[in-house]
This record gives structure tokens, sequence and C-alpha cells, in this order.
């Protein structure tokens, strides 16, 4: 069995195939230089040593007897004679693949974009190149207020003279908090010294001293200082090398599976980033969703599958982050119509309620009000369904199906 992608769902996938009592030969292919590492701690901490964060040792694997392959890339999959071709020249044989090869950080097609000081954030060597340009009197620009943006600027913030975080609209994290939230993260970030110019982009980076980048232009003309510039608007997924390999791939290059991460190739399993896979709690509907929770069950449950033991996704989405000691949390997936926030939201300890068509309860996000959107997970996860008719009297009297009364 062979595993394509050194992230958390390669790295789960290939352990499980051990514990689940495969005997057989697993291989598991990394482009990266590194064993598969905790990737999350890339934007949060840029000073992070890739040993401290390492996911397995490397006595581990050769423990479990788990051949893995750094440094090399995947550059032809031949579904028919179940063949690999790697860009170092090998082929590797396989009976059952899976494929977890992630997403590569999206730079903008704008000009001075390949300039030197211009990053994105994905390796632990996209952190250290910006970590180490970092200094008191540095400007650094950061172009998207994603997750991977909002923590680079809470990063670099008090390190740096300024920061200065452009939008695209006119909140922070709207596509996946909503308005008022997106408007209290600002505000937070604001308070901490972070700028922020909303509704606007870059149009291009300007080219100082060798080769760096000096400033940044917006779509306005207005023209900004800039010695390191960050891009975090987005990715796009690492699935060309299947451009005729015999797996279809969507508009989008992710590809469809079924409830067990087969793809419609039989012994060929996706998951993780590139995976359009049934979401439980969207109703069954297939999504693609770049979670890292996510990620690591898609490779357990895919293994389970790989070995025999038929097992259905039962797939919640869930993802959390900490923003200036804030911790966020979400659960669930899908379009809002309404948002129904309980707490106090300038307090930053509250619980949003995100509500879809016919009134049903579609997601759930917090600050400072844990357990709650984990037992929201647990409660999707048995297959049940929250209305907004549930939570108008009492919003908590739900979490009693689970656990019995609750302090939220």
């Amino acid at each position: 069995f062979v595993v394509i992608g050194g992230g958390p769902s390669g790295a789960t996938c290939a352990e499980t195939l051990r514990q689940e009592g495969f005997t057989g030969r697993v291989v598991m292919i990394n482009k990266e230089p590194y064993l598969p590492y905790d990737r999350i701690k890339v934007s949060k901490a840029m000073d992070l040593n890739v040993e401290k964060v390492l996911l397995r040792t490397q006595a581990f694997y050769d423990g479990s007897d788990i051949e893995v392959l750094l440094g090399t890339a995947v550059t032809k999959l031949d579904s028919t004679g179940k063949e690999l071709t790697l860009d170092n020249g090998y082929k590797i044989k396989y009976d059952k693949v899976y494929i977890a090869t992630g997403s590569n950080p999206r730079r903008p097609p704008i000009e001075g974009a390949n300039l030197r000081n211009v990053a994105v954030l994905r390796t632990v060597e996209d952190a250290k190149s910006v970590n180490g340009e970092l200094s008191p009197e540095k400007r650094v620009v950061i172009l998207g207020t994603s997750f991977i943006g909002l923590e680079a600027a809470a990063y670099c913030v008090g390190k740096v003279a300024r920061v200065t975080v452009i939008g695209r609209g006119a909140v922070p994290l709207k596509e996946s908090f909503g308005d008022a939230i997106g408007q209290r993260v600002m505000d937070l970030f604001r308070e901490k010294g972070v700028e922020f110019v909303m509704n606007s982009g870059i149009k291009r980076c300007i080219e100082g001293e060798g080769g760096a980048v000096k400033q940044v232009e917006l779509v306005d003309g207005t023209l900004l200082d800039a010695d390191i510039c960050i891009f975090g608007v987005g990715s796009t997924l690492y699935t060309e090398f299947l451009t005729g390999s015999g797996v279809p791939l969507n508009r989008n290059g992710s590809i469809n599976t079924d409830q067990h991460l087969e793809t419609e190739v039989q012994g060929v399993y996706a998951g993780g980033d590139v995976a359009n896979s049934p979401v439980l709690s969207n109703e069954g509907q297939p999504a693609t969703i770049g979670h890292y929770p996510l990620a690591q069950y898609h490779g357990r449950i895919a293994a389970l599958n790989m070995v025999g033991k038929v097992t259905p996704l039962q797939t919640v989405p869930f993802f959390w982050t900490v923003l200036f000691g804030k911790s966020f949390r979400y659960c669930g997936y899908g379009t809002p119509e309404e948002v129904i926030i309980d707490g106090d939201l300038e307090a930053l300890k509250f619980v949003a309620f995100y509500i879809g068509k016919a009134g049903r309860v579609v997601a759930m996000a917090s600050c400072q009000r844990d357990p709650i959107v984990a037992q929201f997970a647990e409660f999707s996860s048995q297959g049940k369904v929250l209305n907004k008719s549930d939570i108008t009297a009492n919003p908590f009297g739900w979490t009693t199906e689970l656990t019995g009364p609750t302090t939220v």
C-alpha cells in the first residue's frame, strides 16, 4: 500500500494501516524534506523547531516498518497499471493507494508576487524565512483575512514597527463567522496594534534593493511601505499530477469519493484537502473541506477501508484557532441565512448559532464558552439535527440529550 502525502492525513493513514494489522509493505511519499509535522503551527509560531512538532519520530516509522520517502514527489499515477512515477525517476507498483497531497498556497497573479520577502505560509521553511526577516524597524503587509493571515498578523505584531492587513471584504473571517463576529475580531486586532485596510487589495508589489519588496500598491493607488509581504489568500489543490491518471478531477482539482473515501477508480482512495467526500452534518452531501482534524479523520477511515474493515464516513467538520489568547471553536458546514448570538460579543464570551434553510442549525461557533461546540459536534455525529425552534426558548436544552444538564 502506498500513501501519497506526508501531512496529517497521510501520516494517520500509514500508522493506522499498521495498527489495524496490515502486514504488507507500507510506503509513505512526502514531497517535503521533513517527517510529517504539525503544520498548523506554521502561521501560529514562526520560530518553531520542526523536531519539536513532528507527529512521529523516525524511530516510530522504523519500528512500524513504514518506509518514508522524503523530498520526493509523485509526478504520475497510472491507475491501469497500478504504478506511480516519482520525480527522481523511480517507479513504484501499488495494490492500493491513498492520495492525501493537500494544497499549495496561492500567489495572486500580480506584478512582483515573486520578489524576495514576498511570502506564503505553508511549510516550516516558509515560516523560518519570514521569522528570520522580522525585526523592530520592519513593516509587514499581509494580504488576506483568512485564519492564516490573521494568525500571522498576531505573531508579527509587537515584533515589528507595523503590521497592516489588507482584506477584500468589509470584515475578516466573514465566510466562517459572519459580519458581527468578524467585526469584533477586527476590533480585537486593532486593540493589539494591527492596522486594517478593508474593501481593498494589492495591485502590485514594488521592488527595492537586492530584489526585495519595498512597497505595495493597493488597488486604489495607495502606496504602503513593506519590508515583508505575506499572502494568505487561499490555496489550490495539489492534484495536477493526476491528469491523465484515470482518476477524475473536479474543476477545482478535488477528487470525488464515496462514503469509504474510495474514488471512482477501485483501489484508489483520497482524503484530506483534496477529497470531495460526504459530510454527515451536511445531510450527507459531499464537500471539499481543508480542516486539520478532518484530514486526520480521513486518514484513519481510509486505512480501515483499505484493509477491508468497512467503515463509512461520519464527518462532522470541526476547527479551532487561538487569537491573542482567545480560543475560537467552530463546528458544522453550510451557508447560513441567519446568525443568532448568545452571550457577550464585546467580552468575547459567546455562542453563535448559524441557521440555514428551513431553520436548521448548520453550524455553531463559540469563544470562551467551551465545551458547547464540542457538544454540538457530538450531537451532530449521532445523526441528530438541531433546529431554530429547538433553541428559541432554551438555547442549550439540547445538550441534555448528550450528558444531562450542562453549564455553558
